[in-house]
Parts: C-alpha cells; structure tokens; sequence
C-alpha cells in the first residue's frame, strides 16, 4: 500500500468506517453475525453509501479549522464561532436524522441560543461524540503539539465538558497525527499510554477557561487528570486483550462498547490492530461489534487511513460514499 495522500486517506476512511458500522449499530453481536458473519460487513450499500452523523461532525470541525486559515496561532476566540456556526448549522439540516447523539444536540441547542459555550456543554457527558469527530484536528498541518492538544479538547469541551472526553479526544487527535507522520500501529497503544503520563497535569486554560470549576474539583490539574487516568485505564484493558489470542469474537467484550470516549478509542484501536495488514478486515472487524459501531469503525478506518493513504481503499469507494466531494476537498488541503 502506497504511503501518499494520508489525509485523504484518513478523511475517506473514517467516513467507509461509518457508512459500515450504520447498519450494525443498535444491533446485538450474535445478529451482525447471522447477517454478514464474524468478519463484519465488507461492501458499501446503497448509491451514495449513507454515513451517520459521525462523518457530518468531522466535516464541520475540519471545515471550522480550514476557515480559520494560519492554524498555529489560532485561539479559542477564532474557533469558536466558527464551531459553533457549523454545529448549529448542522443541527437543523434535514440531513440530520441518522441517530444524532442527544449530548449534542441538547448542547448544540443552547450554542444556537447564544449561550456561552461553557454554559452549553454538557459537563458531565464523555460519549464518544467528543472524539468520533476530532480527526481533523489531528490532520490540519503545522501546528504545535500544545496548541493541537488544545483543539482536539477544545472542540469536544463545546459538547463534552467530562475531562475523560477531552483527553480521549487529544488521544485520538494525536493517534491520527502520529500515524499520518508515520508512526507504526503497532507502536500506538505506547505512544498513546506515554501521552497520558507526560499530559497528566495539563490543563488548557486559554482554552479551555472555567470549565473545570465544579462541585468537589479544587484545581484545573485535578480536574484534568481524572480525564488521563481513565484513559490508561483504558489503554490497559487495550494491552490486556492485545496479550491473548484473537478469539475471532466481540472486540467490545475485550476493551469495550463505545459509547463513552476512552472505550471508543481503545475499541478502535484494538480492531485496527487485530488486522494490520488487511484494512477492509479493520473496517468489518470494527463494525461487528455489539457497540456504538459506526463510531468503532469510523475512528478505526481514521487510523488505518492516516497510516496507509488513500490506496488503503477500494477505488470504486470514493465514488460511492456519501459528501464524495467534501471528504476529497478537505483531504485534498491537508495531502
């Protein structure tokens, strides 16, 4: 597989993921088997492929961050409304009817109010809407490790105030990044792991202001640490299933359903690893799976999509899948 058009790659990917994954969610393991078997769904249905609101959200945050232009002096004042404008824009389009996560909308709601953002976002919530879209902040170029840290958490916080969706969202940002770089995926889970320990204690306060001011919480660091420490408990349960054999079954037995965002990233990664060498195998292995399945497979194929590019895929794909002309726009500025 050719190593060019990683973007791109990761773009497509995440949106072949998740138009896979549409029609095993809210499905129980043992029916996604009697219907495509233990390896999962392999074939794209339907002319376009319909993706969830998983893919529509990437697109939102990506065409937030192409608005912006020079990225690594960007502030939260600059992103924001751009945020808030595509996420609002979003919530009412009739394109929004695939099973959008209620988190997101309850909080989108209040950001299309005009509330603060930190008055809209859910502070309890860590579902994986914080991280099933973060993809482009890992892809857009230039940026310094902090300051791509502080968009991949501030644009889950807009949603997602819990501390463990801000820092599986930085995780996931950052696996994109590395692999995109070049990094192995059999190196991930300890690239991500030492990522945990080294952020443990930092909180984005230009970012990321008052959020972390609640009942019981004395410090910014205490707040955020919590996030980091259910991560590695995470990233163990990942090491932990990676240590025995593939059994050929449920992926979320091992490291979890995916609902919440450490489990849809820990889940996505160990699909991705169980196959490294065969990326339609990720993609079905990650939509049969008893979970949140369309957001497993959507993070999987961002992973295996930003290390392999875009010769990952089946050509006759790109023209199959739903937003074709936005995922190879925005790939296109990011290649």
């Amino acid at each position: 597989m050719s190593n060019q058009r990683r973007a791109s790659g990761c773009m497509f990917g995440l949106a072949y993921g998740d138009a896979l994954g549409r029609h095993t969610e809210f499905k129980r393991y043992d029916e996604i088997v009697a219907i495509y078997g233990p390896a999962g769904p392999r074939r794209l249905q339907g002319d376009p492929a319909l993706v969830t609101d998983d893919t529509q959200m990437t697109l939102c945050v990506a065409d937030a961050l192409l608005a912006v232009g020079e990225q690594d002096s960007l502030t939260a004042a600059r992103l924001e409304p751009q945020l808030r404008k595509r996420f609002s824009e979003w919530a009412v389009s009739p394109e929004n009817n695939r099973a959008p996560g209620m988190t997101c909308l309850r909080a989108i709601g209040r950001l299309a109010e005009d509330a603060p953002w930190i008055e809209a976002s859910e502070h309890g919530s860590k579902g994986c809407g914080a991280n099933m879209r973060v993809a482009p902040a890992g892809l857009a170029p230039d940026l310094s490790d902090e300051t791509r840290a502080a968009i991949a958490q501030f644009q889950a916080a807009l949603t997602h105030g819990h501390p463990t969706a801000l820092a599986a969202s930085e995780l996931t940002a950052f696996a994109v990044h590395w692999l995109r770089s070049g990094l192995s995926l059999t190196d991930l889970p300890a690239a991500l792991r030492e990522r945990c320990h080294d952020q443990r204690g930092t909180y984005h306060e230009d970012w990321l202001g008052s959020l972390w001011q609640r009942p019981g919480v004395e410090s910014p660091q205490q707040f955020i640490a919590r996030g980091w420490d259910e991560c590695i408990a995470a990233l163990d349960r990942l090491n932990a299933a990676l240590a025995e054999p593939d059994n050929g079954g449920d992926p979320c037995l091992a490291t979890g359903e995916g609902w919440i965002a450490e489990e849809a990233l820990a889940t996505a990664v160990f699909c991705t690893l169980l196959h490294t060498d065969d990326p339609l195998a990720v993609l079905g292995r990650a939509a049969a799976t008893s979970g949140d399945s369309d957001s497993i497979a959507c993070l999987a194929g961002a992973f295996v999509g930003a290390a392999y590019g875009s010769d990952a895929w089946p050509s006759s794909w790109a023209e199959q899948i739903e937003y074709a002309a936005d995922l190879e726009r925005i790939g296109r500025a990011w290649d």
